[in-house]
């Protein structure tokens, strides 16, 4: 057999093993007409609102169960999803509204592929590495005709930003993540936002620690995994987040840069009402 048919088959064997190995897309959200699609700034958020408020308590938890077993409001989520794919990205927009757009975006997506599959115990459940269905690439939201996935907007739409707190609004369905907000991200209202979210994050002792005495810092590995976000090294990253720490003991040891850095062990226990309930029962 020829060498150049040889990696021919080869080349089609290993296309085909990869497509095989796919997981089954999940496509969210409508596609609309052309003359229908609108600027990200005219997206409206009270309906998800009113389910947020609706559902989420005010330590971040979710109450699945219930939202689960009401056929009137999933099906008013689907209605918000089918409102976000009639957004344009191609129209002009406020930078505020694009950031609104897709944290809100990202944090529905989230909410509606755990609704798919509750009762369930953590996303990771759902995000096979090797074969079937990894929720993080393989549940899309269709926006102006395009398809997006978790893992595409997180990376390729909200990392390009430039707002590195972006990592405290964007949930991902677990204990460790920042707490979700029980209200829509508003572009009026998103500095403040983003700036309660940044020091509620860091006053809680599951994502931030110190000991000034011996110059040590815990940090959330949110802040290991996205720390270029955050400034060039350890230092910047450090001085990045100084003001939002919860003493000025503890920011003057940030500015300092003289502190050695660990991480937490992050908890990837779904964000669930009744999982925290049982918690907390003897």
């Amino acid at each position: 057999m020829p060498w150049r048919y040889q990696l021919f088959v080869m080349g089609t064997l290993l296309i085909w093993a990869s497509s095989s190995l796919a997981g089954t897309k999940t496509r969210l959200g409508r596609h609309w007409e052309r003359a229908s699609l609108i600027s990200i700034d005219q997206v409206q958020y009270s309906q998800y609102d009113t389910l947020l408020k609706k559902y989420v308590d005010r330590s971040g938890d979710v109450n699945y169960g219930a939202w689960q077993r009401s056929a009137t409001d999933l099906e008013a989520l689907d209605n918000f999803l089918d409102h976000l794919s009639q957004a344009n990205r191609r129209k002009p927009a406020t930078y505020s509204a694009q950031l609104a757009f897709w944290i809100n975006a990202y944090n529905a997506v989230t909410l509606k592929g755990i609704l798919r599959e509750y009762p369930t115990t953590s996303i990771t459940r759902h995000a096979s590495k090797l074969t079937g269905y990894n929720i993080w690439h393989d549940l899309l939201l269709l926006v102006g005709g395009s398809e997006y996935s978790l893992d595409h907007i997180e990376h390729q739409i909200l990392r390009k930003m430039n707002e590195p707190r972006i990592h405290f609004a964007i949930v991902c369905a677990s204990r460790g993540c920042p707490k979700l907000r029980d209200e829509a991200y508003l572009p009026d209202k998103l500095l403040k936002q983003l700036e309660d979210n940044t020091r509620t994050f860091f006053s809680d002792s599951r994502n931030f620690r110190c000991d000034p005495a011996n110059r040590r810092m815990e940090l959330s590995k949110i802040l290991k995994w996205f720390g270029s976000d955050f400034g060039s090294g350890e230092s910047q990253l450090l001085s990045s987040i100084a003001d939002y720490l919860p003493t000025p003991a503890t920011q003057n040891l940030a500015r300092s840069g003289q502190v050695r850095v660990f991480y937490l062990d992050y908890d990837w226990q779904l964000n669930d009402q009744k999982i925290a309930a049982d918690a907390k029962t003897p």
